[in-house]
């Protein structure tokens, strides 16, 4: 696959490890030719860096297995999971997983993504529903504009809600970017 090509989310193999690509964009600077400007997070440490690729460069693209999996439970930093049709149960530790941690309810079906047998990373679902379990109480104001607070959910994660949710409301959240949807039932 060539540079150009490259989305945000896919696995590389570069320099002889595994990269997910972090954000990418094309860059044409006039009358020179045109590259492309990654940020890469190194899958086996969790480091990131920068790199430029011709646009017309080769990069090999990681080949990934994806199985459903049951998410079970948490003890300290590691997460243990369970293959839906095989029933074999795994860990994946906490900086395995990244963000996805602030999303992950005990039974939650998920894909995990697996490169040559050993799973490496979590797909998780656009969104999730979260209860919340602490929030300041509602406070009416005369804003013209839409105020926002902090509200801890069931995870332990934090997210900003509008004013008006409250705890033990189910709220839907967007796993990409973290911003409140709406309330759920």
């Amino acid at each position: 696959m060539i540079a150009k090509n490259l989305k945000v989310g896919m696995v590389i193999n570069y320099e002889g490890h595994l990269f997910r690509v972090m954000s990418i964009h094309l860059i044409a600077p006039g009358n020179w030719r045109s590259f492309a400007q990654a940020k890469l997070r190194k899958l086996s440490d969790g480091t990131q860096k920068e790199n430029r690729f011709r646009s017309d460069e080769n990069v090999e693209r990681a080949i990934l297995d994806q199985r459903e999996v049951e998410y079970l439970y948490q003890e300290d930093t590691t997460y243990h999971f369970m293959d839906t049709t095989s029933y074999e149960q795994f860990q994946l530790q906490n900086e395995d997983l990244g963000d996805a941690i602030n999303y992950l309810i005990p039974n939650m079906k998920i894909n995990v993504e697996f490169y040559e047998g050993k799973p490496i990373g979590v797909a998780l679902p656009k969104t999730v529903n979260l209860k919340v379990v602490e929030t300041e109480p509602y406070v009416k104001t005369a804003t013209a504009t839409s105020q926002y607070k902090p509200a801890k959910v069931e995870t332990g994660a934090t997210f900003q809600v509008p004013g008006f949710v409250t705890e033990g409301e189910s709220i839907q959240i967007d796993t990409e970017t973290g911003k409140y949807l709406g309330r759920t039932n």
